[in-house]
């Protein structure tokens, strides 16, 4: 009888997900983002592709974290072929350090320009293309009613949307299904080498829908995140922060 109910309710919460626009990837297409104990914050259990993901920096040095973070996301999403675009009023990623990633540059299309409400309306377009693998979009205020635009085109596109707010003035919710903090955090000399070791940073999962939000550090060594000290939380702290 108790396994019967377990088997009900795990049921009803796929339904309800699915409901949601939040789908379990079919056989065939899953992907290996290689995020490890992260994976159990996520419903599903697996990293909501279709859907569109925030991350928000505090500052220049965070913003380079970001973007670190996310060109090795964007290396997951583009393994099995598929384009990306980033668009940008004001754009920090260096191109050739993509390849750090395992990322081919001439792969992301690169879309420059000079107004953010330019910047929404390229990124709501560019996600409507569903042979893209990601559309990124760097950008600092969003309204709910942009955001919810972009999440109705990544649900008829299946394109996976990440928007890289950086010092927004204000954090409003917005819809996304996840809100991310990525803060850099000092690095290891390899086999006591001088120079610079790894990436590392601290992972913050802020905001998940129906899911758990926690912190894990990570870094990016031989093509795939390396999880160390791994750092578990219900980050109660994030009401004291007014993150939203």
């Amino acid at each position: 009888m108790v396994t019967g109910k377990s088997h009900i309710i795990s049921q009803l919460q796929k339904d309800i997900l699915t409901l949601q626009g939040l789908h379990a990837p079919k056989p065939g297409k899953e992907i290996n983002f290689g995020l490890g104990p992260v994976n159990a914050s996520f419903p599903n259990n697996c990293f909501p592709l279709a859907a569109i993901h925030e991350f928000v920096s505090d500052g220049i040095e965070s913003t380079a974290a970001t973007g670190g973070f996310i060109s090795a996301l964007l290396a997951a999403l583009m393994h099995k072929g598929g384009a990306c675009i980033w668009v940008s009023a004001s754009r920090k990623v260096f191109p050739p350090g993509l390849a750090y990633y395992g990322i081919q540059p001439d792969r992301v299309i690169f879309v420059d320009l000079k107004k953010e409400k330019e910047v929404l309306w390229a990124m709501e377009e560019a996600l409507k293309c569903a042979g893209l693998a990601a559309v990124i979009a760097e950008i600092k205020e969003i309204s709910f009613t942009d955001s919810r635009r972009l999440q109705l085109a990544v649900e008829k596109s299946q394109v996976t949307g990440i928007l890289l707010r950086q010092q927004p003035r204000n954090f409003n919710t917005i819809a996304a299904v996840a809100r991310w903090r990525i803060n850099a955090i000092p690095s290891y000399s390899v086999d006591e080498l001088p120079g610079i070791g790894f990436p590392r940073w601290n992972v913050e999962l802020i905001k998940i829908r129906n899911g758990k939000p926690g912190s894990w550090q990570m870094e990016w060594a031989a093509g795939k995140f390396r999880h160390f000290s791994p750092i578990i939380s219900s980050l109660p702290q994030e009401q004291n922060r007014k993150t939203g």
